[in-house]
């Protein structure tokens, strides 16, 4: 019988030994600001045209921000989302 090289480790762990580690984290941060963002546009009835307008950007540039499955994103792009929805953008490193 085989031993799983991975019992008994965490799922960072696994994660971090497949390599894959880092960019999960991206997606899920990634997931999350899309989530907080949607659910700003909700609390204040903003529409995707409207935020981008707010933006000064294209509604395609605001769909990929939105877009859970895109991990790139700018830190200047969060700023100004933040700002369109009057809120602060926070970043930390723990």
């Amino acid at each position: 019988m085989k031993k799983n090289k991975h019992t008994g480790t965490s799922f960072d762990e696994f994660l971090e030994d497949e390599g894959i580690l880092a960019e999960t984290e991206a997606i899920a941060i990634k997931r999350v600001i899309a989530f907080q963002l949607e659910q700003e546009m909700t609390a204040k009835d903003l529409s995707k045209a409207a935020l981008a307008r707010r933006m000064n950007t294209s509604r395609a540039a605001l769909d990929r921000l939105l877009d859970p499955e895109n991990p790139s994103v700018t830190l200047l792009t969060l700023e100004n989302a933040a700002r369109a929805l009057n809120k602060t953008l926070a970043v930390q490193m723990t």
